[in-house]
């Protein structure tokens, strides 16, 4: 009988001890993650891209783990700074273009030389392979979750409608990084480097009379409603020029998480990620968004082959000094460029 007695209260503390267990479990505290960008809340890398991945983490940790998003530079500072918002904690993650700060992120700006990518998904899986091969010390103090490339840089105009070499000679254009305005200055442009928000402002007020933009950044900053013609190479071509984007997270936020939520983390990130931002985001939006140009009426002018050829030779030295600035360094830029072109393969 005793002995009865002791088994059924061993079972109970058991028991009661389990239940403890549970409610601490439950009860543990959600993890919110501060997400900044630099577009607004209704742009289609929030709606088709961040918002989702978020979705996604929110749902495989049960809830213990959401995002928080600062569209539109929410959290203060420029989008140059975003970088080192996530660096120091300001932000847990951030969607950047890193090479808006200019010379810190020489080896992985490979990817943005012109005539390289031929679509955003097989551009943003190299970008991320070739990434944590060779270029990831660039990017300590942040932990990426995918990185990608755009569908590719072509120019937009209010007034201008050139066609050749010859007419880009002394045209104002809006670049994005410090490549997009060597391969500018080389075909005789002159290149007016900006964050993507600031363009619309500019062209209205005539500070530059183009703008190097990708299709998916057009209907973000309502460029569609400004520009009436649209300059872009023979298509199917890889085009003048692109941008390297980071989605990463504070090294030490991360590293401070349970096992169980960083296993959810990198479940969704790596390659296949980042080749998924590249599709959805990107190659399978650019109908899209070109409609709206189109429906008012503006003029979509693709260079002859020749013509494409004239701007591949005028932009040569664009590579060159990519590879001095890699050597300068201490690596070796021409075996960086073949191997970002093999991984592109």
């Amino acid at each position: 009988m005793k002995s009865s007695k002791k088994t059924g209260v061993a079972r109970l503390t058991v028991l009661t001890l389990g239940l403890t267990l549970a409610g601490m479990a439950q009860a543990a505290p959600q993890v919110v993650l501060k997400v900044a960008h630099f577009l607004p809340s209704n742009s289609n890398a929030q709606v088709t891209m961040i918002q989702p991945w978020c979705d996604k983490i929110a749902k495989e940790s049960n809830q213990r783990m959401v995002c928080q998003i600062y569209p539109a530079m929410q959290l203060g500072g420029t989008p140059a700074q975003l970088f080192d918002q996530a660096k120091d904690g300001i932000a847990d993650i951030v969607w950047t273009l890193p090479t808006y700060s200019a010379g810190r992120f020489t080896k992985a700006a490979v990817f943005e030389l012109p005539w390289m990518e031929r679509n955003a998904e097989s551009g943003s899986r190299a970008l991320w392979n070739y990434t944590q091969k060779y270029a990831l010390d660039e990017f300590k103090g942040v932990h990426p979750i995918f990185m990608h490339v755009h569908g590719g840089t072509l120019l937009h105009f209010v007034g201008k409608k050139p066609k050749t070499l010859e007419d880009m000679k002394g045209l104002k254009i809006r670049s994005a990084n410090r490549v997009n305005s060597q391969m500018l200055t080389a075909i005789g442009a002159v290149p007016v480097q900006m964050p993507l928000p600031a363009v619309p402002d500019s062209m209205s007020k005539g500070v530059v009379d183009g703008a190097a933009v990708p299709w998916e950044g057009v209907p973000a900053i309502k460029l569609d409603e400004i520009t009436r013609y649209h300059f872009d190479v023979p298509q199917g071509k890889p085009r003048m020029g692109n941008s390297i984007f980071l989605f990463g997270m504070n090294q030490a936020r991360y590293d401070s998480l349970p096992p169980d939520l960083k296993k959810v983390i990198d479940d969704n990130s790596g390659a296949d990620v980042s080749a998924w931002a590249g599709r959805v985001a990107f190659d399978e939006k650019e109908a899209e968004f070109m409609k709206t140009s189109k429906e008012n009426g503006s003029v979509f002018y693709y260079m002859t082959d020749a013509e494409y050829a004239r701007w591949q030779d005028a932009t040569k030295g664009v590579v060159q000094e990519w590879i001095k600035a890699v050597d300068k360094k201490g690596a070796n830029g021409q075996e960086l460029l073949s191997a970002a072109k093999a991984m592109l393969q």
